[in-house]
């Protein structure tokens, strides 16, 4: 009973379809051409941004050179999910991370999923 009791709560806590990117962080996704990174503690944009990146490559299958663009205006609030598009007429108006040389609310795919590259996996 106990056993069933955790696999009944396990499932509801990750949503079957949800994707784990590299650095821990939960995929899942939103309509027809986008998805969100919901808040799992501590983290920042490159966090989220990171998972984007990741999903994009690795479910997507959207080339590095594409364009995500994050959908839910910045800041966002501790606790607030972080939304993605494929869209650009969906996009904030800026990607909430510091960028050179960057307007609007969009990173290619490769750049933001090299934002994994320093982050620790969360457990």
């Amino acid at each position: 009973m106990r056993l069933l009791l955790l696999l009944a709560a396990l499932s509801v806590a990750t949503p079957a379809v949800a994707f784990t990117a590299q650095n821990g962080m939960i995929v899942e996704p939103r309509g027809a051409d986008g998805f969100s990174v919901p808040w799992r503690g501590k983290s920042g944009p490159a966090d989220f941004w990171c998972a984007a990146g990741d999903y994009a490559i690795r479910v997507l299958h959207l080339s590095p050179t594409d364009t995500i663009y994050r959908a839910s205006e910045p800041p966002r609030r501790a606790g607030d999910p972080m939304d993605f598009t494929l869209n650009p007429d969906e996009a904030a108006s800026a990607t909430g991370l510091f960028t050179l040389f960057q307007r609007g609310g969009g990173l290619t795919v490769g750049h933001a999923q090299s934002l994994c590259e320093f982050r620790k996996k969360r457990r």
